[in-house]
């Protein structure tokens, strides 16, 4: 009986690790051939190469440990699409039906902007951030141990676009 406990609990960890960005990766597959979309994917690999780095200060010292627990990103956006308000909608249904829950929303007259995390026994596992303005669409997965302490530090120092929207979780959490 514990053998068999063992075994389900193993296979429940490896499918919970699979299903990390599992709506990012829907549009990831949707959108794979359509050039109006920029797609950015940092593998875990990426991120232990950059704890390899010697830091040279303190600052450079917490970016490292900040990124140390991470395990990959995902980006997928777009500045030119006529369907970005329905698309952000169709995001927030599905980030709603995969079960993550709200952890910010910003709204303007240019686009509106949702943050959502699932977590796992009292730890962020992902980080979900989907945008959409007039034209604007943006959908962006950090996965790993998050920290949202450190979450603007990484934002800052990795040049990614839509990193720069992380900062704002700083302003309102």
């Amino acid at each position: 009986m514990k053998r068999i406990l063992a075994i389900i609990t193993i296979l429940a960890g490896a499918m919970g690790a699979q299903a990390q960005g599992t709506v990012v990766n829907k549009y990831f597959n949707q959108l794979a051939d359509n050039d109006q979309f920029t797609k950015v994917s940092i593998s875990s690999k990426m991120f232990s190469l950059f704890t390899e780095l010697e830091a040279g200060s303190e600052a450079e010292e917490e970016f490292l440990k900040a990124i140390s627990k991470l395990k990959g990103l995902k980006v997928i956006a777009s500045d030119s699409i006529g369907n970005a308000a329905r698309m952000y909608d169709q995001a927030l249904k599905d980030v709603d039906a995969a079960g993550y829950d709200e952890l910010m929303s910003v709204q303007d007259a240019e686009e509106n902007m949702k943050f959502s995390i699932k977590e796992s026994g009292g730890k962020i596992e992902e980080l979900l951030m989907v945008v959409g303005g007039k034209k604007r669409f943006v959908l962006l997965s950090l996965y790993g141990e998050i920290d949202l302490k450190n979450i603007s530090k990484i934002a800052r120092s990795m040049n990614v676009g839509g990193l720069d929207n992380l900062s704002k979780l700083n302003e309102g959490h």
